[in-house]
């Protein structure tokens, strides 16, 4: 187990520190931590909420609207849940000292990249050749 490390309320990854050195490891795995308790928190809400509104609502109208609420409540829960698989995986990243590296290139992510979206796993350039080419395909 590797000893506690002490980050500053105001630290932030810096370009003149050795790439994902311990504290910025440590500062990114606090990140998407606190990424991941927002969303389950967010969550548990979600599931009370639910359970309360099981209720019969006699307007058409109103009961439709409800409906529609409760939909896009689900959807949006069901990209969260996909959201916390990837914070899971990049905290394993970390764990594993592969955290701020591209997928594909195996070279450094930017880390105004990473401060912005910590789950990224592949550079700027790297995502942008994916998304061009995923489309092209897609157009086909």
């Amino acid at each position: 187990m590797k000893p506690e490390i002490f980050l500053p309320d105001d630290y932030r990854p810096a370009e003149d520190e050795p790439f994902m050195n311990d504290r910025q490891l440590e500062y990114f795995r606090r990140k998407l931590l606190a990424w991941k308790a927002d969303l389950l928190a967010e969550s548990a809400g979600t599931i009370t909420e639910l359970q309360g509104a099981a209720r019969n609502i006699p307007d058409v109208a109103d009961r439709a609207s409800e409906e529609t609420d409760r939909a896009l409540e689900l959807r949006t829960r069901d990209r969260q849940r996909k959201l916390i698989t990837k914070i899971e995986s990049a905290l394993r990243r970390i764990d594993e000292d592969e955290f701020g590296y591209c997928e594909k290139t195996g070279e450094p992510i930017s880390l105004k990249r990473l401060d912005a979206r910590p789950i990224a796993t592949m550079s700027l350039e790297a995502q942008e050749r994916h998304e061009r080419r995923e489309k092209v395909h897609r157009d086909d």
